[in-house]
């Protein structure tokens, strides 16, 4: 089958679109000339501006995604003025497989095996597995294409120009790179997401007392993760190596604040994704939500590391959602977090 036009679909958060990366890089290996758009919500789109494996970034506006006249002639219009070969709907839901259904014609419609796509796609898989890497079942849907054993490496584009200027931006606020900076994520979106406040507090007031030749920079959004790191910052000993001040303002430049760090320690999320995919080893704090197996996928470089309640305990589904969390004690948080700076120094240095 000639392959000339690729349509992607990956509505949802930050990181769910970065982990997509891998499969749009398969793609675009083994079709350099084809045309490979990538469905996506507006608000995170530019995270993937200028990105080599995309053709075409195709958005969706939160409002137009909610207005299911609207969403659905945009839909129409999108597979009516593009005869797409191949139509890939990473989660096939209720909405997404819209796409596939009024596109029949499509030689070849990837999808999940859910009760409502038997006659939708002509390639179906079952859905992510907790125990199964995201990255390796995003890749599994390609084998009707013939890829298999693709690089499993994340990847996004932020160019030399944009790490330059928050790297100046970042020396300007106190930054000295000869010394090792760690890029903290101390909070999260979600309060379900996030680790004890106390515990994290702990856990850097320790690292900074015995390490204080690394700088910590804060990673917060605006709002409540805002409040929630200004919190933490105050329970902090008067220090000149943690900063508050820094801020990304967008999604490529938290990426460049990422490629400008030595590594990333916290809370488990986009923002780790991007780390990733910015070439930065990483340590974090699974919540019970979060497959550990699943969301940290493993590649040869760089160095992933996380720590979930399944860690501690092979039982700790069997207890509520506190329980779990509170298997992650500080000590052992800390105990993690010195043995992987450890096998990180000669990066640090």
């Amino acid at each position: 089958m000639e392959v000339k036009h690729i349509l992607v679909i990956r509505f949802r958060q930050m990181g769910d679109a970065v982990l997509a990366t891998p499969m749009l890089n398969a793609l675009r290996t083994n079709y350099p000339e084809a045309q490979i758009d990538f469905v996506l919500n507006k608000r995170i789109a530019p995270l993937f501006e200028g990105h080599p494996a995309v053709s075409r970034l195709l958005t969706f506006t939160d409002d137009e995604r909610h207005h299911p006249l609207t969403y659905i002639k945009k839909v129409w219009q999108t597979v009516h003025r593009t005869r797409y070969d191949v139509i890939i709907d990473m989660r096939s839901t209720v909405n997404t497989v819209l796409f596939a259904l009024f596109a029949p014609l499509t030689p070849c419609r990837i999808g999940i095996r859910k009760p409502y796509t038997r006659f939708i796609f002509n390639h179906r898989f079952p859905g992510c597995e907790d125990d199964e890497s995201m990255t390796d079942h995003n890749l599994r849907l390609l084998s009707p294409l013939g890829i298999e054993g693709a690089d499993k490496a994340i990847t996004l584009h932020i160019t030399e120009q944009e790490q330059r200027d928050f790297r100046t931006y970042m020396q300007a606020q106190g930054i000295d790179f000869s010394r090792p900076v760690m890029l903290a994520g101390v909070t999260a979106k979600l309060a379900t997401k996030t680790w004890a406040e106390d515990r994290m507090t702990e856990v850097l007031r320790r690292f900074t007392a015995k390490h204080p030749e690394v700088q910590v920079v804060f990673n917060y959004a605006p709002g409540q993760e805002a409040e929630n790191a200004r919190r933490i910052y105050a329970r902090l000993p008067d220090s000149t190596a943690v900063f508050l001040n820094i801020e990304a303002r967008s999604m490529r430049q938290l990426a460049a604040m990422a490629a400008n760090s030595t590594f990333y320690f916290g809370n488990e999320g986009g923002a780790r994704h991007i780390v990733q995919a910015m070439g930065r080893p990483s340590l974090v704090v699974c919540s019970p939500m979060a497959s550990k197996r699943t969301w940290l996928p493993e590649c040869d470089e760089p160095l992933t590391c996380g720590i979930a309640p399944s860690d501690i305990d092979p039982q700790a589904a069997r207890l509520d959602y506190a329980g779990q969390y509170a298997l992650i004690t500080t000590d052992r948080v800390w105990t993690a977090l010195q043995a992987f700076y450890e096998q990180i120094l000669p990066v640090a240095r």
